[in-house]
């Protein structure tokens, strides 16, 4: 397998790269919508609302943990997620400027 030469680009060209990696599964955009509604969710819950193995949801909560979307909090046994409103901010703003970038005056590219 070849390197990837993730040091080439800036560090808000590899964040948004991964970012856009960890919400490239629909569970994972599941896992976040049902956090966004319910303000907070335990695992648990999302097992019975999601319909995912709670092996399966768990290793999909890690992965939006380590991108930092989503932190939780120790209650007991179980562990309560929330949205990481600082980091959700933070790639919200910088999905708007990649997108935005494009400024469409003339649609003759091919």
């Amino acid at each position: 397998m070849g390197i990837t030469k993730t040091e080439m680009f800036t560090k808000e060209q590899n964040h948004l790269a991964s970012v856009a990696k960890v919400l490239g599964h629909p569970a994972r955009i599941a896992i976040l919508e049902q956090i966004l509604k319910t303000k907070g969710c335990i695992c648990g819950d999302l097992v019975n609302e999601i319909g995912l193995a709670q092996p399966t949801i768990s290793q999909h909560l890690r992965e939006l943990k380590n991108v930092g979307l989503i932190k939780g909090n120790i209650e007991g046994t179980k562990v309560c997620y929330c949205i990481n409103t600082e980091v959700w901010s933070e790639i919200q703003l910088l999905m708007s400027e990649f997108f935005s970038s494009l400024i469409i005056e003339d649609d003759s590219c091919c």
